[in-house]
């Protein structure tokens, strides 16, 4: 799928996902997040069948998104790379 995104960096923590992407402007940020959620969510379902049934949908409506404008892309992919370490750290407190 063509989805005029690419993606620089992405992290997978248990309950949401953490993607530094590039949108075209002309694409937009909402339709990007939803060709995206829409396309994993087909490829998940003809992976793991299951999930068709487990659940009626795989992901929710909500986003949140932050544009990095100046910021280095190195300290963004660093800062998503880092969720991972972090909430680790947060399990073993727990």
């Amino acid at each position: 799928a063509n989805l005029s995104v690419d993606i620089l960096e992405m992290e997978i923590m248990p309950d949401h996902v953490h993607i530094l992407m590039e949108v075209a402007p002309q694409f937009g940020i909402h339709k990007a997040v939803k060709s995206l959620k829409g396309y994993t969510s087909k490829v998940l379902r003809s992976e793991y069948p299951f999930l068709k049934t487990r659940m009626p949908t795989l992901w929710t409506n909500s986003y949140f998104v932050s544009t990095v404008g100046g910021a280095p892309l190195e300290v963004i992919k660093q800062y998503i790379e880092n969720q991972k370490t972090s909430q680790r750290q947060k399990d073993k407190l727990g």
